[in-house]
């Protein structure tokens, strides 16, 4: 079960493409984040597996390399 609250312009465009195409919201909605979830999935691992492996630089180190000190 998922409940969500959206912005009033969304929920509104929602209504309307429910009820113009005779779709419920909860199908739309369900089709909406079938459509993207593998994106978001691939988006959100990377960055994380990122994280996990990037060797960070401190910003003092990264503006006294650059010139850009304080």
């Amino acid at each position: 079960m998922l409940a969500i609250r959206l912005p009033e312009p969304i929920e509104q465009r929602l209504n309307a493409l429910a009820q113009e195409t005779g779709r419920t919201k909860t199908t739309l909605a369900r089709e909406a984040i079938l459509e993207f979830i593998d994106d978001l999935e691939d988006y959100y691992l990377a960055e994380s597996r990122a994280r996990k492996n990037r060797k960070t630089i401190p910003l003092d180190d990264v503006e006294r390399q650059l010139g850009l000190g304080r």
